[in-house]
């Protein structure tokens, strides 16, 4: 259920997902623990990101005999990962609906302007008749996040829904000012952003966390 006073927003307070987001925010945790725990959580908020997945009937034959049994329907869904530390969502997520279309959305923040720059763009066919699930681990300013989005909408998509592991107030405004048709699932909402647009208190930069470079 979305946040009250954040239509957009739902926080998944699930005991498994906070006790393990807990262990990631942990400055002593290791990359390869992080690594693990990232691909976990991703899988259990995924549980959450795709509950109102269309869904169809079929005619299987069990041991016991037959029966109409229901199956996901219409094209399979995009995930879209914003690189590089969307990867880690996207492979615990990819473990779970391996059926599922894959793109990646290169951007990176420019620090002086904390504005996002785009370096690369692949995605699948056909997004407008797919649901598009958007991969970040963090919604920080928003603005790579809202930028992402714009590219998608360019190219035809409809139906999307946004994927993080952390959110500052400031993120979720700017997602909601700039993209308040698609709802956003996170496992916790932070304090604040620090001046060099950071969350805080975090779990400080989730490449650098998962891929152990500085």
């Amino acid at each position: 259920m979305p946040e009250p006073g954040h239509d957009n927003l739902t926080i998944v307070r699930h005991p498994l997902v906070q006790h393990k987001l807990t262990l990631m925010r942990d400055k002593d945790t290791s990359t390869a623990v992080f690594r693990q725990l990232l691909r976990e959580v991703s899988q259990l908020l995924a549980y959450e990101v795709t509950d109102r997945l269309e869904m169809t009937e079929k005619t299987v034959e069990t041991p016991m005999g037959t029966m109409r049994a229901p199956v996901l329907a219409g094209r399979k869904l995009a995930l879209v990962s914003i690189l590089r530390a969307g990867n880690g969502l996207l492979d615990g997520i990819l473990e779970l609906i391996p059926s599922a279309r894959v793109g990646f959305v290169g951007l990176y923040r420019d620090e002086e302007t904390l504005r996002p720059v785009q370096y690369y763009y692949k995605v699948p066919s056909d997004l407008g008749e797919r649901m598009v699930i958007v991969v970040d681990p963090m919604l920080a300013t928003g603005n790579s996040s809202a930028a992402a989005i714009d590219l998608l909408k360019k190219d035809g998509a409809r139906n999307i829904r946004f994927l993080c592991l952390l959110a500052a107030p400031e993120g979720v405004a700017r997602m909601r000012e700039a993209h308040p048709d698609v709802p956003v699932v996170t496992a916790a909402l932070d304090e604040r952003l620090n001046d060099k647009g950071f969350i805080v208190p975090g779990l400080g930069d989730a490449g650098d966390r998962m891929y152990g470079t500085k």
